[in-house]
Protein backbone atom coordinates (compact mmCIF):
# COMPACT_ATOMS: atom_id res chain seq x y z
CA UNK A 1 0.00 0.00 0.00
CA UNK A 2 2.99 2.07 1.03
CA UNK A 3 4.79 1.82 -2.37
CA UNK A 4 1.36 2.29 -4.36
CA UNK A 5 0.93 5.14 -2.77
CA UNK A 6 4.28 6.98 -3.10
CA UNK A 7 3.93 5.94 -6.73
CA UNK A 8 0.99 8.00 -6.93
CA UNK A 9 2.17 10.58 -5.06
CA UNK A 10 5.75 10.72 -7.46
CA UNK A 11 3.00 10.93 -10.56
CA UNK A 12 0.63 13.38 -8.99
CA UNK A 13 4.48 15.73 -8.25
CA UNK A 14 5.52 15.05 -11.68
CA UNK A 15 2.84 15.65 -13.47
CA UNK A 16 2.38 18.48 -12.26
CA UNK A 17 5.65 20.07 -12.90
CA UNK A 18 5.65 18.58 -16.78
CA UNK A 19 2.48 21.38 -16.56
CA UNK A 20 4.60 24.36 -15.20
CA UNK A 21 7.39 23.97 -17.40
CA UNK A 22 5.24 23.68 -20.79
CA UNK A 23 6.56 20.39 -22.05
CA UNK A 24 4.47 19.15 -24.71
CA UNK A 25 4.58 15.99 -26.54
CA UNK A 26 5.67 12.12 -25.45
CA UNK A 27 9.36 13.20 -26.06
CA UNK A 28 12.11 11.44 -23.85
CA UNK A 29 11.53 14.30 -21.77
CA UNK A 30 8.12 13.62 -20.95
CA UNK A 31 8.70 9.70 -20.47
CA UNK A 32 11.33 10.69 -17.89
CA UNK A 33 8.28 12.96 -15.97
CA UNK A 34 5.88 10.07 -15.81
CA UNK A 35 4.88 7.64 -13.67
CA UNK A 36 6.79 4.03 -13.34
CA UNK A 37 5.82 1.92 -16.21
CA UNK A 38 3.35 0.06 -13.73
CA UNK A 39 1.13 3.31 -13.73
CA UNK A 40 1.78 4.59 -17.23
CA UNK A 41 -1.54 4.89 -18.90
CA UNK A 42 -1.96 2.10 -21.69
CA UNK A 43 -3.01 4.66 -24.44
CA UNK A 44 0.66 6.04 -23.66
CA UNK A 45 2.41 2.65 -24.10
CA UNK A 46 1.78 1.44 -20.75
CA UNK A 47 0.63 -1.86 -19.02
CA UNK A 48 -3.59 -1.90 -19.20
CA UNK A 49 -5.45 -2.27 -16.05
CA UNK A 50 -7.04 -5.71 -16.97
CA UNK A 51 -6.42 -8.16 -19.96
CA UNK A 52 -8.70 -10.59 -19.14
CA UNK A 53 -12.05 -10.20 -21.23
CA UNK A 54 -15.06 -9.49 -19.67
CA UNK A 55 -18.42 -12.46 -19.25
CA UNK A 56 -19.33 -13.13 -22.69
CA UNK A 57 -22.76 -12.91 -24.03
CA UNK A 58 -24.96 -14.80 -24.33
CA UNK A 59 -24.46 -17.31 -21.99
CA UNK A 60 -26.07 -20.99 -23.08
CA UNK A 61 -26.10 -24.78 -22.05
CA UNK A 62 -26.60 -27.95 -22.79
CA UNK A 63 -30.82 -27.29 -22.80
CA UNK A 64 -30.47 -24.80 -24.96
CA UNK A 65 -28.41 -27.30 -27.66
CA UNK A 66 -31.24 -29.95 -26.67
CA UNK A 67 -34.19 -27.94 -27.15
CA UNK A 68 -32.84 -26.35 -30.11
CA UNK A 69 -32.29 -30.00 -31.63
CA UNK A 70 -35.59 -31.60 -30.31
CA UNK A 71 -37.20 -28.47 -32.18
CA UNK A 72 -35.43 -29.64 -35.47
CA UNK A 73 -36.12 -33.21 -35.22
CA UNK A 74 -40.12 -32.35 -33.98
CA UNK A 75 -40.70 -30.69 -37.10
CA UNK A 76 -42.59 -28.16 -35.43
CA UNK A 77 -40.99 -24.93 -36.48
CA UNK A 78 -43.60 -22.66 -36.79
CA UNK A 79 -45.57 -21.57 -33.83
CA UNK A 80 -49.22 -22.62 -35.52
CA UNK A 81 -49.21 -26.08 -34.22
CA UNK A 82 -46.63 -25.73 -31.82
CA UNK A 83 -45.97 -25.50 -27.91
CA UNK A 84 -43.13 -23.85 -27.27
CA UNK A 85 -44.03 -20.43 -28.55
CA UNK A 86 -47.45 -21.01 -26.38
CA UNK A 87 -45.67 -22.15 -23.43
CA UNK A 88 -43.07 -19.63 -23.26
CA UNK A 89 -46.20 -17.00 -23.49
CA UNK A 90 -47.85 -18.41 -20.19
CA UNK A 91 -44.45 -18.28 -18.31
CA UNK A 92 -43.78 -14.60 -19.02
CA UNK A 93 -46.85 -13.75 -18.18
CA UNK A 94 -46.63 -15.40 -15.14
CA UNK A 95 -43.16 -13.63 -14.48
CA UNK A 96 -44.07 -10.21 -15.86
CA UNK A 97 -47.82 -10.55 -13.60
CA UNK A 98 -49.60 -9.80 -16.64
CA UNK A 99 -52.79 -11.48 -17.37
CA UNK A 100 -52.06 -11.79 -21.03
CA UNK A 101 -49.16 -12.76 -23.20
CA UNK A 102 -48.55 -12.53 -27.30
CA UNK A 103 -44.58 -13.60 -27.94
CA UNK A 104 -43.76 -11.56 -31.35
CA UNK A 105 -41.11 -11.65 -34.03
CA UNK A 106 -38.86 -8.35 -32.44
CA UNK A 107 -39.80 -5.90 -30.10
CA UNK A 108 -40.03 -3.72 -33.16
CA UNK A 109 -43.20 -5.71 -33.86
CA UNK A 110 -44.69 -6.12 -30.21
CA UNK A 111 -44.77 -1.68 -30.65
CA UNK A 112 -46.09 -2.25 -34.17
CA UNK A 113 -48.69 -4.86 -32.91
CA UNK A 114 -49.68 -2.60 -29.86
CA UNK A 115 -49.91 0.76 -32.69
CA UNK A 116 -52.48 -0.94 -34.76
CA UNK A 117 -54.39 -2.54 -31.78
CA UNK A 118 -54.74 1.32 -30.51
CA UNK A 119 -55.37 2.49 -34.26
CA UNK A 120 -53.15 4.97 -33.94
CA UNK A 121 -52.77 6.33 -36.69
CA UNK A 122 -52.65 9.41 -40.04
CA UNK A 123 -52.87 12.89 -38.25
CA UNK A 124 -51.92 11.27 -34.53
CA UNK A 125 -49.41 12.17 -32.48
CA UNK A 126 -47.49 10.10 -30.26
CA UNK A 127 -45.40 11.32 -26.93
CA UNK A 128 -41.77 9.46 -26.62
CA UNK A 129 -38.57 10.36 -24.89
CA UNK A 130 -35.97 11.62 -27.50
CA UNK A 131 -32.83 9.77 -26.11
CA UNK A 132 -34.18 6.38 -27.12
CA UNK A 133 -33.19 3.66 -29.73
CA UNK A 134 -34.72 4.12 -33.07
CA UNK A 135 -37.06 1.19 -32.63
CA UNK A 136 -39.24 2.98 -30.12
CA UNK A 137 -40.59 5.93 -33.00
CA UNK A 138 -39.98 3.52 -36.27
CA UNK A 139 -43.68 2.15 -35.29
CA UNK A 140 -44.72 5.56 -34.47
CA UNK A 141 -43.76 6.91 -38.53
CA UNK A 142 -44.85 3.32 -40.18
CA UNK A 143 -48.50 4.37 -38.49
CA UNK A 144 -47.90 7.82 -40.43
CA UNK A 145 -48.45 9.71 -37.27
CA UNK A 146 -46.17 11.88 -35.79
CA UNK A 147 -43.67 11.31 -33.22
CA UNK A 148 -43.37 14.31 -30.17
CA UNK A 149 -40.20 13.92 -28.45
CA UNK A 150 -39.61 14.96 -25.06
CA UNK A 151 -36.78 16.34 -23.84
CA UNK A 152 -34.45 14.40 -21.46
CA UNK A 153 -34.01 14.29 -17.54
CA UNK A 154 -30.00 14.19 -17.69
CA UNK A 155 -29.43 12.56 -14.35
CA UNK A 156 -31.51 9.75 -15.04
CA UNK A 157 -31.31 9.15 -18.63
CA UNK A 158 -35.09 9.47 -19.05
CA UNK A 159 -38.22 11.45 -20.25
CA UNK A 160 -38.63 14.38 -18.71
CA UNK A 161 -41.49 13.93 -17.08
CA UNK A 162 -42.67 17.41 -15.90
CA UNK A 163 -42.49 18.56 -19.82
CA UNK A 164 -45.17 16.17 -21.07
CA UNK A 165 -47.98 17.90 -20.42
CA UNK A 166 -46.89 20.83 -22.59
CA UNK A 167 -46.27 18.62 -25.55
CA UNK A 168 -50.17 17.45 -25.74
CA UNK A 169 -52.63 18.41 -28.38
CA UNK A 170 -55.67 17.87 -29.48
CA UNK A 171 -53.91 15.07 -32.12
CA UNK A 172 -51.92 13.36 -28.97
CA UNK A 173 -53.15 10.11 -28.67
CA UNK A 174 -50.74 8.01 -26.91
CA UNK A 175 -47.71 8.20 -24.50
CA UNK A 176 -44.52 5.96 -25.03
CA UNK A 177 -42.58 5.82 -21.80
CA UNK A 178 -39.20 3.77 -21.97
CA UNK A 179 -37.55 2.64 -19.41
CA UNK A 180 -34.31 3.01 -20.78
CA UNK A 181 -31.37 1.07 -19.84
CA UNK A 182 -33.15 -1.36 -17.35
CA UNK A 183 -34.28 1.36 -15.25
CA UNK A 184 -37.92 2.95 -14.97
CA UNK A 185 -39.07 5.86 -16.05
CA UNK A 186 -41.19 8.14 -13.61
CA UNK A 187 -44.36 6.85 -13.99
CA UNK A 188 -45.86 7.99 -11.10
CA UNK A 189 -45.90 11.28 -13.00
CA UNK A 190 -46.72 9.71 -16.24
CA UNK A 191 -49.94 7.99 -15.77
CA UNK A 192 -51.84 10.58 -14.10
CA UNK A 193 -50.82 12.79 -17.25
CA UNK A 194 -51.93 10.46 -19.42
CA UNK A 195 -55.25 9.77 -17.25
CA UNK A 196 -55.92 13.46 -17.46
CA UNK A 197 -55.87 13.62 -20.94
CA UNK A 198 -57.48 10.47 -21.58
CA UNK A 199 -54.46 8.89 -23.83
CA UNK A 200 -53.35 5.48 -24.17
CA UNK A 201 -49.81 4.20 -22.49
CA UNK A 202 -47.43 1.42 -24.35
CA UNK A 203 -44.64 0.93 -22.08
CA UNK A 204 -41.63 0.43 -24.31
CA UNK A 205 -39.60 -2.06 -21.67
CA UNK A 206 -37.52 -3.81 -24.35
CA UNK A 207 -34.39 -3.11 -22.20
CA UNK A 208 -36.15 -3.41 -19.06
CA UNK A 209 -36.88 -7.30 -18.01
CA UNK A 210 -38.09 -7.69 -14.36
CA UNK A 211 -37.39 -3.95 -13.68
CA UNK A 212 -40.07 -2.85 -11.14
CA UNK A 213 -41.55 0.18 -10.57
CA UNK A 214 -42.29 0.06 -7.07
CA UNK A 215 -42.84 -3.64 -6.67
CA UNK A 216 -44.93 -4.41 -9.65
CA UNK A 217 -43.02 -5.30 -13.11
CA UNK A 218 -42.75 -2.62 -16.00
CA UNK A 219 -45.07 -3.49 -18.71
CA UNK A 220 -47.65 -4.38 -16.21
CA UNK A 221 -48.65 -0.34 -15.96
CA UNK A 222 -49.76 0.93 -19.21
CA UNK A 223 -52.15 -0.38 -21.79
CA UNK A 224 -49.87 -2.30 -23.55
CA UNK A 225 -45.85 -3.01 -22.15
CA UNK A 226 -43.82 -4.09 -25.07
CA UNK A 227 -40.49 -6.32 -25.01
CA UNK A 228 -37.50 -7.36 -26.94
CA UNK A 229 -35.71 -10.39 -27.04
CA UNK A 230 -32.79 -9.53 -29.52
CA UNK A 231 -29.36 -10.67 -29.13
CA UNK A 232 -28.43 -8.27 -26.89
CA UNK A 233 -31.35 -8.15 -24.32
CA UNK A 234 -31.44 -10.24 -21.32
CA UNK A 235 -33.92 -12.74 -22.54
CA UNK A 236 -32.29 -13.89 -25.37
CA UNK A 237 -33.46 -15.06 -28.60
CA UNK A 238 -31.38 -13.43 -31.42
CA UNK A 239 -34.59 -11.94 -32.53
CA UNK A 240 -37.72 -11.65 -30.63
CA UNK A 241 -40.33 -9.63 -28.57
CA UNK A 242 -43.67 -10.08 -26.75
CA UNK A 243 -46.33 -7.79 -25.95
CA UNK A 244 -48.35 -8.25 -22.23
CA UNK A 245 -51.75 -6.75 -21.22
CA UNK A 246 -54.15 -6.83 -18.79
CA UNK A 247 -57.18 -5.97 -21.18
CA UNK A 248 -57.60 -9.02 -23.13
CA UNK A 249 -59.46 -6.99 -26.15
CA UNK A 250 -56.38 -5.23 -27.17
CA UNK A 251 -54.08 -8.78 -26.68
CA UNK A 252 -56.83 -9.98 -29.37
CA UNK A 253 -56.42 -8.04 -31.95
CA UNK A 254 -52.67 -7.62 -31.33
CA UNK A 255 -52.84 -11.90 -31.82
CA UNK A 256 -54.98 -11.39 -34.96
CA UNK A 257 -52.88 -8.53 -36.64
CA UNK A 258 -49.97 -10.60 -35.52
CA UNK A 259 -51.29 -13.38 -37.73
CA UNK A 260 -52.52 -12.05 -41.13
CA UNK A 261 -55.38 -10.64 -39.52
CA UNK A 262 -57.12 -14.20 -38.97
CA UNK A 263 -59.37 -14.44 -36.33
CA UNK A 264 -58.01 -17.23 -34.34
CA UNK A 265 -54.64 -18.62 -34.63
CA UNK A 266 -55.74 -21.90 -36.61
CA UNK A 267 -58.27 -20.03 -38.40
CA UNK A 268 -56.86 -21.02 -41.97
CA UNK A 269 -58.14 -18.53 -44.44
CA UNK A 270 -60.45 -16.94 -42.64
CA UNK A 271 -59.03 -13.01 -41.92
CA UNK A 272 -61.06 -10.09 -40.21
CA UNK A 273 -58.99 -7.12 -40.10
CA UNK A 274 -55.65 -5.80 -41.78
CA UNK A 275 -52.62 -7.74 -40.64
CA UNK A 276 -49.33 -8.37 -40.92
CA UNK A 277 -46.41 -11.96 -40.14
CA UNK A 278 -45.23 -10.98 -36.83
CA UNK A 279 -44.66 -14.40 -35.12
CA UNK A 280 -41.81 -15.98 -33.10
CA UNK A 281 -40.98 -19.05 -34.20
CA UNK A 282 -40.83 -22.54 -32.51
CA UNK A 283 -37.11 -22.48 -32.47
CA UNK A 284 -37.10 -19.17 -30.53
CA UNK A 285 -39.63 -19.90 -28.08
CA UNK A 286 -37.31 -23.01 -27.20
CA UNK A 287 -34.02 -20.67 -26.61
CA UNK A 288 -36.71 -18.40 -24.66
CA UNK A 289 -37.84 -20.48 -22.23
CA UNK A 290 -34.00 -22.03 -22.06
CA UNK A 291 -32.85 -18.43 -21.30
CA UNK A 292 -35.74 -17.51 -18.83
CA UNK A 293 -33.71 -20.55 -16.25
CA UNK A 294 -30.92 -18.29 -15.88
CA UNK A 295 -32.58 -14.90 -16.01
CA UNK A 296 -33.45 -13.87 -12.24
CA UNK A 297 -29.66 -15.22 -11.04
CA UNK A 298 -28.17 -13.07 -13.82
CA UNK A 299 -30.69 -9.84 -12.52
CA UNK A 300 -29.77 -9.91 -9.09
CA UNK A 301 -25.62 -10.61 -10.08
CA UNK A 302 -26.02 -7.38 -11.87
CA UNK A 303 -28.02 -5.75 -9.44
CA UNK A 304 -25.13 -6.26 -7.10
CA UNK A 305 -22.16 -5.32 -9.34
CA UNK A 306 -24.29 -2.36 -10.39
CA UNK A 307 -24.99 -1.30 -6.71
CA UNK A 308 -21.11 -1.86 -5.70
CA UNK A 309 -19.90 0.17 -8.69
CA UNK A 310 -21.75 3.06 -8.77
CA UNK A 311 -19.90 3.38 -4.84
CA UNK A 312 -16.82 3.05 -6.15
CA UNK A 313 -17.76 5.54 -9.34
CA UNK A 314 -19.30 8.09 -7.37
CA UNK A 315 -16.08 8.53 -5.42
CA UNK A 316 -14.45 9.83 -8.20
CA UNK A 317 -14.77 13.86 -9.46
CA UNK A 318 -16.33 14.70 -12.84
CA UNK A 319 -17.73 10.67 -12.80
CA UNK A 320 -21.55 10.75 -12.33
CA UNK A 321 -23.71 7.83 -12.40
CA UNK A 322 -27.52 7.82 -13.53
CA UNK A 323 -30.01 7.65 -10.94
CA UNK A 324 -33.10 6.04 -10.46
CA UNK A 325 -36.74 7.64 -9.80
CA UNK A 326 -37.81 6.68 -6.23
CA UNK A 327 -40.50 4.72 -7.16
CA UNK A 328 -37.66 2.48 -9.55
CA UNK A 329 -37.66 -0.56 -6.56
CA UNK A 330 -35.88 -2.93 -9.08
CA UNK A 331 -33.15 -1.85 -12.38
CA UNK A 332 -32.39 -4.32 -14.85
CA UNK A 333 -29.04 -2.75 -16.20
CA UNK A 334 -29.55 -3.38 -19.52
CA UNK A 335 -26.79 -0.77 -19.37
CA UNK A 336 -25.02 0.76 -17.33
CA UNK A 337 -25.18 4.42 -17.77
CA UNK A 338 -22.93 7.70 -16.52
CA UNK A 339 -22.64 11.35 -17.54
CA UNK A 340 -18.35 12.58 -18.32
CA UNK A 341 -17.60 15.87 -16.92
CA UNK A 342 -14.52 16.83 -19.02
CA UNK A 343 -13.57 19.81 -16.68
CA UNK A 344 -12.73 17.06 -13.96
CA UNK A 345 -10.25 15.49 -16.18
CA UNK A 346 -8.52 18.73 -17.66
CA UNK A 347 -10.37 19.34 -20.45
CA UNK A 348 -10.08 15.61 -21.89
CA UNK A 349 -12.82 15.13 -24.34
CA UNK A 350 -15.07 12.19 -24.14
CA UNK A 351 -13.61 10.56 -27.33
CA UNK A 352 -10.36 10.61 -26.05
CA UNK A 353 -11.35 9.43 -22.47
CA UNK A 354 -13.20 6.60 -24.32
CA UNK A 355 -10.35 5.51 -26.36
CA UNK A 356 -7.85 5.56 -23.28
CA UNK A 357 -10.62 3.31 -21.33
CA UNK A 358 -10.78 0.74 -23.70
CA UNK A 359 -7.22 0.88 -23.87
CA UNK A 360 -7.04 0.05 -20.27
CA UNK A 361 -9.17 -2.73 -21.39
CA UNK A 362 -12.50 -1.47 -20.42
CA UNK A 363 -15.50 -2.02 -22.91
CA UNK A 364 -17.04 1.75 -23.35
CA UNK A 365 -19.89 3.32 -25.49
CA UNK A 366 -20.80 7.00 -26.13
CA UNK A 367 -24.56 6.09 -26.40
CA UNK A 368 -27.53 7.32 -28.58
CA UNK A 369 -27.09 11.01 -30.44
CA UNK A 370 -30.23 12.75 -30.70
CA UNK A 371 -32.64 11.15 -32.04
CA UNK A 372 -34.56 14.17 -33.76
CA UNK A 373 -31.58 15.60 -35.39
CA UNK A 374 -30.99 11.82 -37.00
CA UNK A 375 -31.24 13.09 -40.97
CA UNK A 376 -33.88 10.20 -41.61
CA UNK A 377 -36.45 12.07 -39.22
CA UNK A 378 -36.57 15.41 -42.04
CA UNK A 379 -36.12 12.38 -44.43
CA UNK A 380 -39.43 10.27 -43.40
CA UNK A 381 -41.57 13.73 -42.35
CA UNK A 382 -40.77 15.38 -45.87
CA UNK A 383 -41.56 12.10 -47.83
CA UNK A 384 -44.52 12.03 -50.12
CA UNK A 385 -47.22 9.84 -47.57
CA UNK A 386 -46.26 13.00 -44.56
CA UNK A 387 -46.50 15.67 -47.35
CA UNK A 388 -50.05 14.33 -48.10
CA UNK A 389 -51.63 13.81 -44.83
CA UNK A 390 -49.51 17.07 -42.95
CA UNK A 391 -49.53 20.64 -43.68
CA UNK A 392 -46.09 22.53 -44.08
CA UNK A 393 -47.41 24.39 -41.25
CA UNK A 394 -47.85 21.33 -39.09
CA UNK A 395 -44.30 19.58 -40.15
CA UNK A 396 -42.72 23.06 -39.46
CA UNK A 397 -43.71 23.24 -36.30
CA UNK A 398 -43.17 20.00 -35.30
CA UNK A 399 -39.40 20.20 -36.06
CA UNK A 400 -39.23 23.47 -33.42
CA UNK A 401 -41.71 21.40 -31.17
CA UNK A 402 -38.99 18.55 -31.05
CA UNK A 403 -35.94 20.74 -29.94
CA UNK A 404 -34.38 19.23 -26.66
CA UNK A 405 -31.28 21.10 -25.46
CA UNK A 406 -30.84 19.32 -22.42
CA UNK A 407 -30.99 15.94 -24.62
CA UNK A 408 -28.34 17.63 -26.61
CA UNK A 409 -26.42 17.87 -23.53
CA UNK A 410 -26.74 14.67 -22.51
CA UNK A 411 -25.73 13.36 -25.76
CA UNK A 412 -22.46 14.71 -25.34
CA UNK A 413 -21.45 13.95 -21.60
CA UNK A 414 -23.46 10.36 -21.74
CA UNK A 415 -21.19 6.58 -21.54
CA UNK A 416 -22.00 3.50 -21.77
CA UNK A 417 -21.19 -0.03 -20.38
CA UNK A 418 -23.20 -2.96 -21.46
CA UNK A 419 -25.26 -5.54 -18.77
CA UNK A 420 -22.65 -8.27 -19.91
CA UNK A 421 -19.64 -6.34 -17.81
CA UNK A 422 -22.09 -6.45 -14.89
CA UNK A 423 -21.87 -9.94 -14.67
CA UNK A 424 -18.17 -10.85 -13.68
CA UNK A 425 -17.02 -10.80 -10.08
CA UNK A 426 -16.57 -7.31 -7.68
CA UNK A 427 -12.66 -7.41 -9.10
CA UNK A 428 -14.39 -6.55 -12.55
CA UNK A 429 -15.74 -3.43 -10.89
CA UNK A 430 -12.90 -2.65 -9.11
CA UNK A 431 -10.75 -2.39 -12.47
CA UNK A 432 -13.27 -0.64 -13.72
CA UNK A 433 -13.23 2.28 -11.15
CA UNK A 434 -9.17 1.76 -11.23
CA UNK A 435 -9.17 2.39 -15.11
CA UNK A 436 -10.90 5.85 -14.61
CA UNK A 437 -8.98 7.16 -11.24
CA UNK A 438 -6.09 6.06 -13.24
CA UNK A 439 -6.84 8.31 -16.59
CA UNK A 440 -7.73 11.23 -14.23
CA UNK A 441 -5.08 11.21 -12.77
CA UNK A 442 -2.62 11.59 -16.07
CA UNK A 443 -5.09 13.49 -17.67
CA UNK A 444 -3.06 16.77 -18.59
CA UNK A 445 -0.82 14.68 -19.95
CA UNK A 446 -2.68 12.62 -22.56
CA UNK A 447 -4.63 16.03 -22.44
CA UNK A 448 -1.86 17.40 -24.04
CA UNK A 449 -0.10 14.24 -26.09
Amino acid sequence: MRSNLTRRRFLSTTCASAAAAGLSGLDARADRLTAPVDDKLAALGGTPVRSEPFPSWPVIGEREEQDLIGTLRGKRWNRIGGSHVEKFEKVWAERTGAQHCLATSSGTSALVCSMNALEIGPGDEVIAPVYTFVATVNPVLLQHALPVFVDTDRETFQIDAGKIERAITRRTRAIIPVHLGGAAANLDAILPIAKKHKLFVIEDACQSHLAEWRGRKVGTYGDLGCFSFQASKHLNSGEGGAVISNNSELIEICKSFHNQGRGEMNAGMAYVRNGDNRRLTEFQGALLLAQLTRLEDQARAREQNAEYLTKLLREIPGIAPAKMYEGCTRNAYHLYMLRYDAQAFSGLSRERFLKALRAEGVPCSSGYTPLNKEPFMKNTLGSRAFRYIYSPKVLAELEERNRCPENDRLCQEAIWFTQNMLLGSKTDMDQIAEAVRKIQKQASLLARA
